[in-house]
């Protein structure tokens, strides 16, 4: 396994990678080849922010990007890479397989030098068309298939998918160490997996809270389902209602179904919560929202790799609080960048909250910290620049 994000080599030693792309001499990136993102466009969440970024910076190192969505839903509405080529290839059902010949025209047509897959279903399906195109193969391993979700039969499923397209992927890149370490468990995969961290676009802060503001709007983004742990942020926030701490939840995103929905308000219900939270639904302006949040909460159970939002809260200038799960350690030290609470505890999530907005933690600090550690080491460009690194390895180039 090999952290691209530092060049530290697990077995192998390995050049130092270039800090910018392939310049030149007129200062702009030589073109070097042409990938295929191979996603699957349902939703507009963390690992299809990371697509989105990917095809818009990857030129800068010398790569042309594509995305072929095989569930053209929310991303084509939502995605800002405008310069890249946007195909629908979709599906019909799970196990409908006629997009592999679609996308073998386009690798073909296009003269695509590699697919690059993103999710397990992508991974079957990246896999049959790169080996029919004869082109290399990458997956992006964006969280832990076997935990995706509340359900072992779909986990069970989604990991068997993938694990068919991992074995036919020239290289692996997983989003964070956790991830890198999972994937090394088959030892057929271990000179194949690479780390590279997610990373988001550094932005303008948030501005320091008022002198003498009393009331707290704590944040929480995503799309929400089981897995996401938002029953517990309910049962936190209650909890410190309940205390007398002047705090409110801006909950922003989508829910997974209309019946998870249903679920969720009537649990706010049952705790009394109506009046103290707001559902944003949707939304493409992430930054604005992160504005109005003095606390950022993510209350996962299990199942993340690297979360993006962490990240995007992160750089923005909003105090994080989150669970210490998967790869959200690697990004939040405890009291140094933010705050950690054990999955599926509400006294002690509340009770961090409560330790933050009371000033155990010092406010100023963390997110001061929190800044200057997205920018060392998660930024948009260093993603990007890893990834390419990649490409350049498997295509030699």
């Amino acid at each position: 396994m090999l952290d691209i994000n530092t060049l530290k080599p697990t077995g192998i030693a390995l050049e130092e990678s270039p800090s910018a792309g392939v310049v030149g001499a007129s200062g702009s990136a030589c073109r070097i080849g042409r990938v295929l993102h191979v996603i699957n466009g349902e939703h507009y969440s963390g690992a299809e922010r990371v697509q989105d970024l990917l095809a818009g910076r990857l030129p800068e190192f010398g790569f042309e990007a594509g995305l072929a969505c095989v569930k053209p839903s929310r991303f084509p509405l939502a995605y800002r890479s405008r310069d890249a080529l946007l195909f629908s290839t979709p599906m019909k059902s799970k196990w409908d397989l006629r997009p592999v010949r679609q996308i073998v025209q386009l690798v073909r047509g296009g003269r695509f030098d590699l697919v690059h897959a993103h999710t397990p279903r992508t991974a079957l399906i990246g896999a049959m068309a790169a080996a029919l195109a004869r082109v290399p193969l990458v997956c992006h391993v964006h969280s832990p298939a076997a935990r995706e979700s509340t359900s072992a039969l779909r986990n069970l499923a989604g990991a068997m998918v993938g694990h068919f397209g991992f074995r036919r992927a020239a290289a692996l890149i997983a989003v964070s160490q956790s991830i890198g370490r999972r994937l090394c468990r088959w030892s057929r995969f271990r000179d194949r997996v690479f780390v590279v961290a997610n990373g988001v676009p550094g932005r303008t802060p948030r501005p320091a809270r008022a002198a003498g503001e009393t009331r707290w709007t704590l944040g929480t983004i995503g799309l929400f389902r089981p897995r996401k742990g938002l029953e517990v942020l309910l049962q936190s926030l209650a909890l410190l209602r309940w205390k007398g701490v002047p705090v409110v939840l801006r909950a922003v995103g989508e829910f997974e179904t209309p019946e998870y929905r249903r679920h969720v308000l009537a649990r706010a219900d049952a705790l009394g919560l109506a009046e103290s939270i707001e559902w944003t639904g949707f939304v493409r302006d992430i930054d604005r929202q992160l504005a109005r949040m003095d606390v950022f909460v993510l209350p996962s159970l299990f199942g993340e790799g690297l979360p993006m939002v962490v990240l995007e809260a992160m750089a923005g200038g909003v105090p994080v609080v989150a669970t210490c799960v998967e790869g959200t350690p690697e990004a939040i030290r405890h009291g140094q960048d933010g705050v950690l609470v054990e999955p599926g505890n509400p006294r002690a999530l509340a009770e961090a909250i409560s330790q933050l907005l009371r000033g155990q933690f010092d406010w100023e600090a963390l997110r001061s910290s929190a800044l200057r550690r997205h920018e060392e080491c998660f930024s948009d460009r260093s993603m990007t620049a890893g990834v390419a690194e990649v490409y350049r390895r498997i295509l030699g180039r």
